[in-house]
Parts: structure tokens; sequence; C-alpha cells
């Protein structure tokens, strides 16, 4: 850039010589600004190129062993599982008593260093049950069971004295305290903590093993996948009992979203679906409690929700997934469509080219939500007058807008794919105004998927179908018991303490909002 001292008498030059002089500035600036750019770039290149170095100085030169490696500790957890949940179902006693005899090594004893509780199980009998005689101590026999309370391990003595008759000799001795898994090791605390660690804080199993072996205890990752497959088969009655209560509703929620599965032989992975049915109608005041069910398909077609829906009888909120369209058919179901998919098209729209047109439809939606968040919690034909009165007309506007906005804008623009989705489903748009039990959105069921949208990041995929299934049911108990405002762990831990002996035609009892009280006020004595 030319400096100030040499700067010509500016007075003395004509209008030619100082148009030069502004050009040759101007070209100065512009090249010192390319300079400045290609600087920036070569910065960023550079740090790219340290980090790269850095990597391959003090890791391993190859990141995809890595994977590889994850990809086969996922896979090996999975059918591990699948062999323990087949195994619980056999009915050949020594397959039941031990998945893998050949597999399997002798139990090391639970680590000395653990403090220890014990509990003493007597017999109900005071006296001789033969004869009728006086007893006394004869032996005992003592069992250990490894046992997770917060935030620390335990081990619990379960000791049963054996008592003779003094007079005709009969030995007298309690039963065996039932456990969730046959012979496992594993009380119902570790068990649940093991299953919400990796479905609802999204820690595959061999990293739980490595946790665990920073406390001294070597929880095999195997041993935890068998854990995984035989609590699945023991929760199977509680999660079908879940899905009933689910699809008695009249309006349900819905959605699906992509899940990476390895593929067996292959090495690499496929695309499942995790699909997700919501009952929650406290917005319109009703008490009867909020549940979720999950199901887990190797696949997207249709068929799919139609046999998910086939006891259902109602209305169904949902995206504009043509799957759905089969269940509508026969008139059975009804459809509402969801206005937070017709508002996240024009926001992306907004976000990426500050489009007026986005900017009002953004503002014309925002005025319904403002509607919405004032009578939440009312009774449903409150809500209904209300939207009738005040929703209705800001709709009908928009539509109009819509129509409009159509004529003026190419027909291959994104924002005119905006608009023709929105007018494409608009009927099922309007019906939460002529039903004050439905909701304007449908981000219920979107909200249930938080948790397999963080597994996914961080497990990368399952390992088979089959832990697709598992995962889908134990992500309904959790998000069930997150519904009803429990603690999940605690809720998985109540449950299976008593499932194992508990009434199947009575299993309706272990749903979350049957154990609600209880554990509230379990909760409140410990604390």
């Amino acid at each position: 850039m030319v400096s100030r001292t040499t700067l010509p008498d500016l007075d003395a030059l004509d209008f030619a010589a100082l148009k030069a002089l502004i050009v040759a500035q101007h070209e100065q600036l512009v090249s010192k600004d390319q300079q400045l750019a290609s600087r920036d770039e070569e910065i960023e290149r550079l740090k790219l190129l340290i980090a790269k170095l850095r990597r391959m100085q003090f890791g391993r030169k190859s990141e995809k062993l890595d994977r590889q490696i994850e990809q086969l500790e996922l896979r090996l957890d999975e059918l591990e599982a699948s062999r323990a949940q087949q195994a619980a179902v056999s009915p050949d006693p020594l397959a039941a008593s031990g998945v893998n005899r050949t597999a399997k090594h002798t139990r090391q004893p639970l680590p000395a260093h653990l403090r220890r509780e014990t509990r003493k199980i007597l017999p109900k009998q005071e006296a001789c049950p033969d004869c009728g005689g006086g007893l006394k101590p004869f032996g005992e026999d003592v069992s250990e069971m490894l046992e997770w309370v917060p935030e620390h391990f335990k081990v619990i003595r379960q000791i049963r004295p054996k008592l003779t008759c003094a007079s005709c000799e009969k030995i007298v001795q309690a039963e065996a305290a039932s456990r969730p898994i046959v012979r496992g090791m594993a009380g119902p605390g570790l068990l649940a903590h093991v299953l919400v660690s990796k479905y609802c804080d999204h820690l595959p199993l061999y990293r739980q093993s490595e946790i665990y072996a920073r406390d001294g205890v070597e929880l095999d990752r195997s041993t935890m996948a068998e854990w995984v497959g035989g609590c699945s088969r023991l929760l199977e009655p509680l999660v079908e009992a879940l899905r009933r209560h689910v699809m008695n509703a009249e309006k349900l929620h819905a959605d699906d979203t992509p899940v990476p599965v390895l593929a067996p032989g292959h090495g690499k992975t496929k695309t499942g679906r995790l699909w997700t049915y919501v009952r929650d109608d406290r917005p319109w005041g009703d008490q009867r409690p909020p549940a979720v069910w999950f199901a887990y398909t190797p696949d997207r077609k249709g068929e799919h929700p139609k046999a998910h829906l086939q006891e259902f009888t109602g209305t169904l909120q949902a995206d504009g997934y043509a799957g759905y369209d089969v269940v509508y058919e026969d008139g059975r179901v009804k459809e509402a469509a969801c206005m937070a998919h017709v508002r996240r098209k024009f926001y992306d729209l907004y976000e990426a080219h500050k489009s007026a047109v986005a900017k009002e439809a953004l503002e014309r939606i925002a005025a319904l939500y403002v509607i919405e968040d004032e009578i939440r919690g009312r009774s449903a034909e409150e809500r209904r007058e209300v939207r009738t009165a005040r929703s209705r007309p800001l709709l009908e506007s928009l539509k109009q807008w819509f129509e409009e906005t159509l004529g003026k804008l190419s027909t291959k623009s994104d924002t005119t794919r905006a608009i023709r989705y929105a007018l494409g489903r608009w009927d099922a748009l309007m019906r939460f105004c002529d039903d004050g039990h439905l909701e304007i959105d449908n981000n219920a069921a979107e909200r249930s998927l938080r948790a397999v949208v963080l597994g996914r990041k961080n497990y990368l995929f399952h390992g088979s179908d089959a832990g697709g299934e598992r995962a889908a049911a134990i992500y309904g108990l959790i998000g069930s018991a997150k519904l009803n405002g429990l603690n999940p762990e605690a809720y998985l831990r109540e449950v299976l303490s008593r499932i194992a002996d508990h009434p199947v035609n009575r299993i309706e009892e272990l749903l979350p909002w049957n154990l609600a009280a209880e554990l509230a006020g379990n909760s409140s004595r410990a604390a």
C-alpha cells in the first residue's frame, strides 16, 4: 500500500491521475487480502498435518483396527446373549445350568476385599415336620452372590443352616432364595446396573468390564452378555404386558429411526429399524399412565407398522412415511400429521438461506405453538374449543398464504417442496383442531428416540437382529419408567428381584406405574 509520505500532492492531480492512484491502491489491498486468506488456509492445513503426525507418533497407525475390535466385541456380546436367552427356555436342565460347558471357565471366588453382607435364611419349621421333635444345628450351606448398590459392589452371603431332629434325625433346611438367573452369581441390583449402563447410559459391555476392573472386580464381558440374554428372557412377559397397555390407547405417537446392525458373515453393517409407539395423554389432563413400546425390524417395509398396529384402533400421529398408508386404508386407524415436521423444513431453509418465505412460515407456525402452550393440561373439550376459535383461523390463513406463495416460486425449489409437503397432508394437519385429545405434533415419539440416537453414537451398531430385539425390549421398560418419573435402575432392580417368583397371570403388577408408590417409599426411607 502507498504510504502517507509517498503520496503526491492530491490538490495538484487531475481526475485521471486521481483515478489511477485509487485503482493502484485497490489492487494492493486485494493482493493483501488474498495473502491473508492463503495464510489462514496454510495454518489450518498445518494444524491438521501436525495432528495426524501426533497420532502416528503416539497412537496406532491404523484407526481401522480399533473399529474392527469394537465390531468383534459387540458381535460376541450379541452371540453370547442370544445363547443365554435360548438356554433359558431349553427343556434340557443341563443346557439351562451351563450354556456352554466346554467354553466356561471355573468360577473364581468373589474378591475377598469386597464388603460382605450376611443373610441367614432359617427354615420356617420350629419343630421337626415328621415327629414334632426339637431341632438342633447340624451344619449349613453357604453361597455368595455379587450385588451392586449405587457406587459400589458388595457380596451377599446367604447362609442356610441345617437343623436335625433330636428324636428322628430328620434334616430341616430352608429352600435357597431364588435368583433372577438360575445359579447366576449376579444379584438384581447388579443386573439392573448392567442393563441401564448398556441401554440408558450407552456403555457397551466391554467398556463396563474395564470400569468394574478398576474396583478390583473382574467381570468378563461374555459373562455379562449371558446376563443380558437371561434378563431379556425373564422380562419377556413384562414387555408383552407393556405392549398391550400401549396398544389399548385411543391415540398413539409413532416414529422410527435407523440402527446399524452387523450382518453375520460379512463383517459389514446393514440398516435395521427401531420403531417407537408412545401412549401419553397427560397434555389433556388424563390420569392413565404413559408408556412407550419399542419394536425392532431388519428393514423399513410397510408391513412392519401394519403388524405392530393390528390390534390398535384410534388415531395415529406420525410423520409422512408412506409405509403408514396401509394402516389407514380400512379407516380403523385415522391419520394425524405432525406440524413439527412441517416447521423443520422451513427452519432448515431459513438457516441455509435466510429465506423471507421461510421466516414468515416459521412466524405463522410459532403463533400456533403459543396457543398450545396456553392450553396444555386443560381438558380435551376446552382444548378443542380454543383451537376452533383461535388455531383454525390461523391455519386457514396459513393454507391460503401457502397456495398464493406457491404460484410465485420455481417448481423445483426447496421452498416449493416444503410447501407441498404441508399442503399434501393438510387434512391430517388440521385434525388436532377437531379433537382435543390430539397434539399439534409428534414430539412425544421423537423424544422417546433420543436414547436410541445417543446409543447409536456410542455403540456404532447392534451385533445382530436378536440384539436389536433385546434393545427394543429394554428401551421400552426404561422409557416407560422415565415417563412415570421413576429411576430406571431402581425400577429394574425391583422388577428383577421379584419377577422370577411372580405369577405370570399378574405380571401387570410389575409395570412401572404399579410400582411407583412403593419405589417412592423406598427412596424416601433410604434418604
